[in-house]
């Protein structure tokens, strides 16, 4: 569903910048900062605007041990078929039970999306025949699933330098708890297909948003908001990377004041990139097709990552062709609130909605609000500390070792250590530079012992990973600054005597010239001087 790059951040921050891909196609910025039910001007000119309507269905493994309805082992790369039940295979005479730690997270993610929880919840058969499908049906719930009626408050920046945000609504319609399939692997070489069933069963919870959305940036944003909830719960890793988070995304164009338009399905999208361009391809492609005199089928169609276009791949099954039945081997899944528990009943048998509830985590726009309010940090910088997996903890550690206010220990970490981190393709777990490291060096220049020149050249040398301290290597390279002011109003001096024009400028009333003055002593100095200290003695000097 999602799919998580680098630790999630480097994608949300591209995604910000209106289209996620880098370049935005034709009415995909028009319609990011708008209400849902946003225009899209008309490809040819003459014809009335469109309104994309943009709806999704992601897939959330379920993070458990086991499967929904077995006790088989879930492990990601595990070898072929070697975590696989008579259940999961289907054996004759095997019967579903359920796992008490998956409808667990289905109520959690629920309250999370201010969801309701149905407290009777039913199973049914849903039938289809793939090779990977044992059974020729999947479980889940499509009569009345375990949480419906939530909603889900996302974020999205409206300009390219994520100053200006917007928060937006997307309604939940359920949360379904179903089995997993398992895997086709095909060999081209050989014209044959490998089925793996060790996928076959895993616990999923299907989160159904109704079409609130109207671009690929908007479907990127929320769910990306819906897997660091997700994370935080527990209730799935939403690794997309891994296919722990898939998206399933509905896209149809209507002119205003009409009815939707015939939507397509795009199929297991695995990246927030993808999911942005696939969702802006797909809509400007139903524009042009119905511009051109066509139609818009019904049907199932697939990303293209590398074309960077949608391709199809089936017709649109119906609900009719799926044969829906109830699940004759499973009872309805009952649960319980404190008001209902019945008296003198074993807890450990039972899922009580309300001690789930109080043990819910704070969700990452709480997270966001107290980053603020603690730190005095910018709303824009909380998302990207949360963002990026690791970034938040980084922070907090390096501004309780610090005497740095927050604010510039932010600048330190989003504009120096994301840019190595991203030059080197590394999460911040992996980083060489660890937060006890630049916090040695935050404490070095706030103490003024070192000049920010000096500071970002001991980040350079810190990066190598030669296990040097920040003090060691500002003595090695000599870095510290020079004491001695006397020395130092020498060199201004000198400065001063060899930039005649720059002077005569300076005197004239144009102060802009000072800088250079201040750079060229810098430059002297081997960026060894203060520039506070530089710019008062230069002042000083052109003043007498």
């Amino acid at each position: 569903m999602v799919a998580a790059v680098r630790g999630c951040g480097g994608v949300w921050r591209r995604v910000w910048q209106c289209g996620a891909g880098g370049s935005a196609s034709r009415g995909q910025c028009a319609a990011a900062g708008s209400a849902r039910g946003a225009v899209v001007p008309a490809a040819k000119s003459g014809l009335a605007p469109w309104v994309p309507v943009v709806g999704l269905e992601i897939h959330a493994q379920i993070s458990s041990n086991s499967k929904l309805f077995s006790g088989s082992q879930v492990q990601f790369a595990a070898p072929p078929n070697s975590v696989v039940s008579f259940f999961d295979a289907s054996l004759p005479g095997t019967l579903p039970v359920i796992n008490r730690r998956c409808v667990e997270a289905a109520v959690m993610t629920g309250l999370a999306l201010n969801c309701s929880i149905n407290k009777r919840s039913l199973f049914d058969r849903k039938h289809y025949f793939y090779a990977d499908l044992p059974a020729g049906y999947q479980i889940t719930q499509q009569r009345v699933p375990i949480a419906v009626n939530g909603t889900l408050s996302y974020s999205l920046c409206t300009d390219h330098k994520m100053s200006q945000m917007v928060t937006k609504t997307v309604r939940i319609k359920q949360i379904q708890l179903e089995q997993d399939s398992g895997k086709s692997l095909h060999d081209d070489s050989r014209s044959q297909t490998l089925v793996d069933l060790n996928r076959a069963g895993v616990g999923l919870m299907e989160v159904v948003m109704e079409p609130d959305m109207c671009c690929g940036k908007e479907a990127a944003a929320a769910v990306r908001e819906l897997q660091l909830i997700l994370q935080t719960l527990g209730s799935s890793h939403a690794v997309m990377a891994e296919g722990q988070l898939r998206v399933d995304a509905n896209v149809s164009v209507h002119h205003p004041g009409e009815p939707y338009g015939v939507r397509t399905e795009v199929k297991n999208i695995n990246s927030l990139r993808f999911l942005a361009k696939a969702v802006d391809y797909e809509i400007q492609r139903q524009i042009e097709e119905l511009e051109n005199g066509g139609t818009i089928p019904n049907e199932t169609r697939a990303f293209d990552s590398k074309l960077g276009c949608t391709v199809p791949m089936r017709d649109k099954e119906g609900r009719q062709d799926y044969r829906f039945m109830p699940e004759p081997n499973l009872p309805p899944l009952i649960l319980y609130d404190t008001k209902s528990l019945p008296a003198n009943i074993n807890h450990q048998q039972v899922v009580n909605i309300d001690r789930i509830h109080e043990r819910l985590p704070d969700l990452p726009s709480v997270k966001r609000a107290k980053l603020v309010e603690q730190y005095g940090i910018l709303p824009e910088h909380s998302f990207t500390l949360l963002n990026e997996d690791g970034l938040t903890e980084f922070f907090e550690s390096v501004v309780k070792r610090t005497q740095m206010k927050p604010k510039k220990v932010i600048g330190w970490i989003l504009n120096d250590l994301l840019s190595y981190l991203n030059q080197h393709s590394l999460t911040v777990k992996e980083s060489p530079v660890n937060s006890s490291m630049l916090a040695d060096l935050l404490n070095l220049l706030e103490k003024k012992e070192i000049s920010s020149t000096a500071a970002k050249q001991v980040l350079g040398e810190l990066w190598k990973g030669e296990g040097k301290t920040p003090l060691e290597i500002v003595k090695e390279k000599k870095l510290e600054l020079i004491q001695d002011q006397e020395a130092l109003e020498q060199i201004c001096q000198a400065v001063i005597d060899g930039q005649k024009n720059e002077v005569m400028a300076i005197k004239a009333g144009n102060h802009k010239v000072l800088n250079k003055l201040i750079g060229l002593v810098q430059r002297k100095t081997q960026g060894r001087s203060n520039p506070v200290l530089v710019k008062q003695l230069l002042e000083k000097k052109l003043l007498e």
